[in-house]
């Protein structure tokens, strides 16, 4: 057999010895405030007339006592690593003379020799998180300044207690069966750039053995990066607002922020005191298991629309209970306007009226009825105005006909009301209430795809938080795919909101796509690209390929062969073909259904499987996610145009790739596709 890489060896000894450790830290505990005591005073003893070299150790374990005294008056369990898989990163320090190993886990266990430490809280996690290899470091740790070395920074994967990968500077190793394999330091790579078949026009996949870096996927706090963790760590009080381009870990910051201060603070950061809120229904599924595996259960996960819809049925019980599917695109962008926030406030100020629920629907009524109101708006022409006072008086009438008891009465509200009348409640009668009847106050909120929030929503989200303010507001205004509302710039956002400009922290790496996905996908952007968020990318990998047919059935017929030799060449692979429109994606499922294509779906209503196989799905469901595969299909001339939300569109689609980027054009390629191949 092959002989097992140093650095390999290594990790299986360390992990031995922390399992065997482990086994026999798991029969002590502590049971009472007192046996804690005590043990405190027996290390205070141990540190006074110990030797120097010991020092560091007794003063780990004494720190890891007090927390674990503090769990137990708060009531909380106490936490102990889990033996199948107790740490997911691996340091070596060099200190004062000393060199050690630490372990960053989930959970704390400091006895016995073992080094193992929550990276949430343990002080020393910063070197990890804040250092390469090689570099000196320079941090405090409680009362005092520490100086040393990092001699070594690597990242595991330990499942049902089994090493399965290292990645360190000198390179990846992978477990394949009884044999480790190294994953060379170039980039690793699903595939490489497809061969054209002879004879045939034709491209097709070829895959190599590796899915991501290896198909084991690292623990993500191993990969957070110093500029993310200074995110995750900032203050828990006022906004803290990310900007950052696709893949670039801004949901990951949001998600270990929540973390982090459900952690720090559990009395003030209870999970049911805080709230994700995200734009649809697959982040939301997505985000509702993740935080769980984070430590953190309880969280409230929502979409705006879902939840604003249920505050509007709780609080404004007489109102219609659906919303206007064909809404006037003019109506919707006056509702969504950023200036409207103030207006509104301006408004409840100069009416006196009692704080009352109906008082609220008059204020709403007032604000969106007013000709004077909506004529101040900037950028919104006279007749447009007048188009939305006569929409507004039509349903006005219709609501008075109904409470009237006039059963006939075709009621309704825009969807873009339910932000305004919750805004109205809260400016006219206070805080919102919660099922039971208390006050909704959330002690953190994190907003995900921030860019296609209007500010009236914001604004209901921030009237949400306690007075400490404290909310995660991510996005990237180069993804904004609402074309009648939302933020297109940063500035636009961040001024409705009152928010100052240097609140703005910008993620500049880009982890998800290789660097020719990563520039495709910034150059059919055109003049939307934003300058000053230009992504830096990690990895390389294969061209992008645009390839034309005469027709729809024949790319069905090449995606269809080229398709079924990459899922039985790598079963793991996640692939998504991505079109404009539901008819489009309908057209290759069933295409692809003919072809009698494994593991193949078509995508309604966000209901993703997140398993391996073939997603037919329109761009709209797309964003937020990622695949290992991309094929923008039907990306022809006349189909995806030029205008501004098209080009959004193509780069939210192109995006979704982490390894290979395809697009296939129908006759000719739009034009930002050949502005992109220029």
């Amino acid at each position: 057999m092959p002989e097992t890489p140093p650095i390999v060896s290594e990790e299986l000894q360390l992990l031995e010895e922390a399992t065997e450790r482990l086994g026999r830290a798991a029969g002590r505990t502590y049971a009472s405030e007192d046996e804690i005591i005590g043990e405190l005073q027996h290390i205070q003893e141990q540190i006074r007339g110990g030797k120097s070299d010991d020092k560091s150790a007794f003063e780990q374990q004494y720190e890891h006592l007090v927390r674990l005294l503090e769990q137990l008056r708060r009531g909380r369990p106490t936490e102990r690593p889990d033996p199948l898989s107790p740490y997911f990163a691996h340091m070596r320090l060099n200190t004062d003379g000393r060199t050690f190993d630490v372990l960053l886990g989930k959970a704390t266990c400091l006895e016995d020799g073992l080094r193992i430490v929550d990276w949430r809280h343990a002080p020393v996690s910063r070197v990890y998180y804040r250092y390469q290899e090689g570099d000196e470091y320079e941090e405090e740790f409680g009362e005092r300044m520490v100086e040393g070395r990092l001699l070594a920074r690597r990242s595991v994967s330990i499942r049902q207690g089994e090493l399965e990968r290292v990645t360190s500077p000198q390179g990846s190793f992978l477990k394949e069966g009884m044999e480790w394999t190294t994953v060379r330091q170039a980039p690793p790579r699903l595939a490489p750039k497809p061969e054209k078949q002879a004879g045939t026009g034709k491209s097709a996949f070829s895959t190599g053995k590796a899915l991501r870096q290896d198909k084991h996927l690292p623990d993500i706090a191993a990969l957070i990066d110093p500029e993310q963790f200074e995110l995750i760590s900032k203050a828990d009080s006022g906004p803290v607002v990310i900007r950052g381009g696709a893949g670039s870990g801004k949901t990951t910051v949001a998600l270990h922020r929540i973390a982090w201060l459900a952690y720090q603070t559990p009395s003030r950061f209870p999970p049911h005191k805080m709230l994700v809120v995200v734009w649809g229904r697959a982040l939301r599924d997505y985000v509702g298991k993740v935080l769980p595996s984070l430590g953190v259960k309880g969280v409230g996960v929502a979409t705006w629309s879902d939840m604003s819809r249920a505050l509007v049925k709780r609080h404004f019980p007489g109102l219609p209970n659906h919303t206007n599917a064909n809404t006037p695109s003019v109506v919707s962008r006056i509702k969504l306007h950023p200036e409207l926030p103030r207006l509104l406030e301006e408004l409840v100020r100069g009416r006196q009226a009692p704080p009352t629920g109906a008082s609220a629907v008059d204020d709403w009524k007032a604000l969106v009825g007013d000709s004077a109101i909506l004529g101040k708006l900037s950028g919104i022409p006279p007749q447009d105005v007048q188009t939305a006072i006569l929409w507004a008086r039509s349903q006005q009438a219709q609501l008075a006909a109904r409470a009237d008891g006039e059963k006939n009465a075709e009621t309704w509200l825009d969807e873009e009301d339910d932000a305004l009348l919750l805004r109205c409640w809260q400016l006219r009668v206070g805080n919102m209430k919660a099922r039971d009847g208390s006050q909704v106050r959330f002690s953190h909120i994190a907003v995900d795809e921030v860019q296609d929030f209007s500010p009236m929503e914001i604004a209901v989200l921030f009237a949400m938080c306690d007075k400490h303010q404290c909310i995660t507001l991510s996005g990237d205004t180069q993804q904004h795919i609402m074309e009648k509302g939302g933020s297109l710039r940063w500035q636009d956002l961040l001024l409705g909101l009152g928010i100052a400009s240097t609140e703005l922290s910008t993620l500049r790496i880009s982890y998800r796509s290789t660097a020719p996905i990563a520039a495709f996908s910034r150059a059919v952007l055109g003049p939307l690209a934003e300058q000053e968020s230009a992504p830096e990318t990690m990895r390389d990998g294969p061209a992008v390929e645009v390839m034309t047919f005469a027709e729809h059935g024949a790319c069905v017929d090449a995606l269809g062969i080229a398709l079924r030799t990459l899922l039985r060449e790598e079963p793991n692979a996640s692939v998504a073909l991505v079109s404009l429109d539901a008819a489009t994606a309908r057209l290759y499922y069933e295409g692809l259904e003919r072809m009698e294509l494994p593991e193949l779906r078509l995508v309604e209503e966000e209901e993703f499987a997140f398993a391996p196989g073939v997603d037919c799905v329109d761009v709209s469901q797309v964003k937020g996610l990622e695949f290992d595969y991309v094929v923008v299909v039907g990306a022809s001339l006349g189909v995806w145009t030029a205008r501004p939300h098209h080009r959004r569109l193509l780069h939210v689609a192109a995006t979704r790739a982490v390894h290979q980027l395809w697009v296939t054009c129908i006759g000719e390629p739009c034009e930002a596709v050949q502005e992109a191949l220029a």
